[in-house]
């Protein structure tokens, strides 16, 4: 793609899809390691959401990709061989372990907010040293290890955590533990930093500068085409911030300033971005998908708007509860309201809903299959698909043929 100057809004789709490795058919084997090691490079920040609605939403942004695989399997060769590691990337995360430098500033610059119960609690300083030598001292532990210590008095719908865990998590954020690997319930299991990153990684050291261009490289290869809020967007940094290492990066190659149709903002073409011919096949998108997460990109792209209403009022939402996108081809063209029954063993599909302007025969027939194909990789028998929504008939239907 070198010398282009100017891209089509299609061209930008396909682009940004085979930057997130969505230009090419799902493994016809069983996904191993090389193909995590494939969608993980590509992702370069792996968004960790626990919410279990249907899927952890992390699981179903590999599933997205590589079709049906085995967690566990993942979950073991994340945490198992010190390539990857937990940090606060884009937000919790996971991250090749050669990006524990490149967030070095950002441990270094944490301080607790000031709603942390951590800043009543008496002897603070003593505790939470005591924490890390009970790390240091016994290995590798969960909140549920450490003594439990009386917190401040809880107001009506505060997140609930106890002191030890807001101490760890705080050691985790400063960069004096890290995650070792996560228990069956998704709880976290914190050691010392040394005892889980290889020690070329844990020792290497960037300036401030350096490690901002290098975070906004990895996130241009990771979107393909992006405006400068896009790429500082990825890791979670400021465009004040991110402008001056983005035209370095310019100036280095590494991006070039290309010119999009209807965007209004200028376009950076990663060195490193493809142009398919075409996009093929379907997938549902995790609300925490990097093709989705940052809306005004999926809106600017595909036409798309989205947004999560979890937290909505269950009278006050438009779409649903916990709604995934659907893509076919390099269109987003519909959005599916979905609940794992693990009790009843079904798939439910609370709402369907098509995006404007696309052929709702072929959407159906599609979103069928992958339902059914989702429906399968979470051990659910069956598929109800409620009335709820414009083509949800249609779709109840497809899915029983």
């Amino acid at each position: 793609m070198k010398g282009r100057v100017r891209l089509s809004a299609p061209e930008a789709r396909r682009v940004s899809l085979a930057a997130q490795d969505m230009h090419r058919d799902r493994p016809a084997c069983t996904p191993d390691a090389r193909h995590f090691r494939r969608a993980l490079q590509a992702l370069q920040v792996l968004q960790l959401d626990f919410v279990n609605v249907l899927v952890p939403a992390h699981y179903l942004i590999l599933w997205s990709r590589l079709g049906a695989y085995d967690r566990q399997g993942f979950d073991r060769f994340v945490y198992g061989r010190g390539d990857y590691t937990e940090q606060w990337a884009h937000e919790a995360s996971i991250v090749p372990s050669d990006a524990w430098p490149l967030l070095a500033q950002r441990r270094a610059a944490y301080e607790p907010s000031k709603n942390n119960p951590l800043h009543k609690l008496r002897d603070r300083g003593r505790y939470l040293d005591s924490v890390l030598e009970q790390v240091q001292s016994e290995g590798a532990l969960t909140a549920t290890d450490l003594p439990p210590v009386p917190g401040p008095k809880r107001k009506p719908g505060d997140w609930h955590r106890s002191i030890p865990r807001w101490a760890l998590e705080y050691h985790f954020a400063r960069g004096d533990l890290a995650v070792s690997h996560r228990l069956g319930n998704f709880q976290r299991v914190y050691d010392l930093p040394e005892r889980i990153i290889p020690e070329d990684r844990l020792s290497a050291s960037f300036d401030n500068e350096t490690a901002t261009r290098e975070m906004l490289r990895r996130a241009s290869a990771a979107l393909g085409i992006a405006t400068k809020r896009d790429l500082a967007d990825y890791f979670r940094m400021s465009p004040r911030e991110a402008g001056p290492r983005i035209e370095e990066l310019v100036e280095d190659g590494a991006l070039a300033r290309v010119e999009v149709e209807n965007w209004q903002e200028p376009g950076y073409l990663s060195a490193t971005a493809r142009l398919p011919r075409a996009i093929e096949g379907a997938s549902l998108l995790s609300p925490f998908d990097p093709v989705v997460w940052y809306r005004p990109r999926a809106e600017r792209l595909f036409d798309f708007h989205y947004r999560i209403e979890i937290y909505v009022p269950a009278a006050k939402r438009k779409w649903g509860y916990y709604v995934l996108p659907f893509r076919l081809g390099d269109r987003i063209v519909a959005r599916v309201d979905l609940k794992a029954d693990r009790k009843s063993r079904r798939l439910l599909v609370l709402a369907a809903h098509e995006e404007p302007g696309v052929p709702i025969a072929e959407i159906a027939d599609a979103l069928a299959g992958e339902l059914r194909a989702l429906s399968e990789w979470l051990c659910l028998d069956t598929i109800r698909v409620s009335r709820r929504g414009d083509f949800a008939r249609l779709l109840a239907r497809a899915v029983k043929t």
